[in-house]
Formats: C-alpha cells, sequence, structure tokens
C-alpha cells in the first residue's frame, strides 16, 4: 500500500437492499480475525448527548429531519477514533467492514477523506417479495410491529434504491462484486471470504504476526 493509502483505514463495504442480509453478514465477518465490523446503528447508538455533535443530533431528532450528511460522516470519524484510542479496533491489522454507511453518493464522497474501500459486496436479490417476507420476519422477531407493515416495507426499499443504490455507480466496476443473497446465508458467507482471499490488503493484514 502506498504511504496516502496508510494513513486511511483499509475496509470493505457491504451494499444492499433492506433485508438483503448486510447485518448478518457483517456481523459474522467481525468475528474473524482481522476484521473489524461497524455498523451505522453503532454510530448513533454511542452517540453521546453531551457533546455539541450530539445535541445537534438531538435537534434534528426532535424536529423529524434527517440528519444532513456532513454531521453522519463527522459523528462516524469521531466514533472510529475513539475506537482506535481504546484499542477496541486498530486500522493497522483490522479490515473495517462497514454496513449501512455510507447512505449515498455524498456519504461516500465524504468518506474518502477517511478510507480506502478495498472491495464493495453488493448483496444482490432481485425478488422483492423475498426481501419483504424477511423484514417482516425480522420485525415480527425484534416485537417492530410498526416496521412489519407494508407501507414502511416498501418506502425503506424505495429509499434504498433511490438513494444508496447508486453507490455502485460511484465505486469502480473492478471494485463491485455481486453476491446473490437469496442463497443461504452460509453460501453468501463462502462467497465473499472467497473474494477477500484474493484482495491484496486482505493477503498483507493476515500474514502479519501479532
Amino acid at each position: 500500500m502506498s504511504e496516502t493509502e496508510t494513513q486511511k483505514k483499509p475496509a470493505i463495504l457491504l451494499l444492499g437492499a433492506p433485508g438483503a442480509g448486510k447485518g448478518t453478514q457483517g456481523a459474522i465477518l467481525g468475528n474473524i480475525p482481522r476484521f473489524y465490523h461497524y455498523a451505522s446503528g453503532d454510530v448513533f447508538r454511542s452517540l453521546d448527548t453531551r457533546t455539541e455533535l450530539g445535541r445537534k443530533f438531538v435537534e434534528y431528532s426532535k424536529r423529524g429531519e434527517l440528519v444532513p450528511d456532513h454531521f453522519t460522516i463527522e459523528l462516524w470519524a469521531v466514533q472510529m477514533e475513539n475506537l482506535i484510542a481504546t484499542h477496541v479496533y486498530k486500522p493497522d491489522i483490522d479490515i473495517l467492514v462497514l454496513d449501512g454507511i455510507p447512505r449515498n453518493v455524498e456519504q461516500c464522497k465524504m468518506l474518502e477523506e477517511h478510507v480506502t474501500i478495498h472491495q464493495v459486496f453488493h448483496l444482490s436479490c432481485p425478488d422483492r417479495s423475498e426481501l419483504e417476507r424477511r423484514m417482516r420476519k425480522r420485525a415480527l422477531k425484534e416485537h417492530r410491529l410498526d416496521d412489519a407493515s407494508e407501507t414502511v416495507i416498501q418506502n425503506r426499499i424505495q429509499t434504498y434504491e433511490a438513494a444508496t443504490k447508486p453507490i455502485l455507480d460511484f465505486y469502480p466496476d473492478e471494485l463491485c462484486c455481486d453476491i446473490d443473497a437469496s442463497q443461504s446465508p452460509a453460501k453468501v458467507l463462502y462467497d465473499i471470504l472467497a473474494r477477500l482471499q484474493t484482495l491484496g490488503v486482505y493477503q498483507e493484514i493476515s500474514a502479519m504476526v501479532v
């Protein structure tokens, strides 16, 4: 890796519609040495409302407004530095697994200052009825009955199609890898791991003795 690249955090990105299995695969990868899974939900769960940045988030939330992209990425960057400072995440030996962030092309551009994306895994599931089934099942399992409604499910899929899926066009074709998300979770993981084995950054980091 070049000097410029080593100053950035090596990362892979999991991209897919709601219900495609990003969270499942990210959590598994995060339990494998040399990977650190950081989901978008972790950003907001770790929000410290005593800070100026935290208070800004609360203000947007109270008004029912979307948090601007630059605040989201700023909070993400602060949390990553906190994880590094506490030795929870070690960017010199860990590949960051991004899940749910970035959410749009603008956030991708902002993240370029902080990370080098070595692979984008697109968990593809063209069968929207299967995605809806998974989302409904998960919502009921987690007792989030409102999220099981047809309106909420359709809104989430439409938001993904309009704002998040265009991320695939932002990154070069050679960085994007389509994975059939309609397969079993074990087969999806197998396909992801097979691709990861070919990445130079993984070969370099996995060879380190720590």
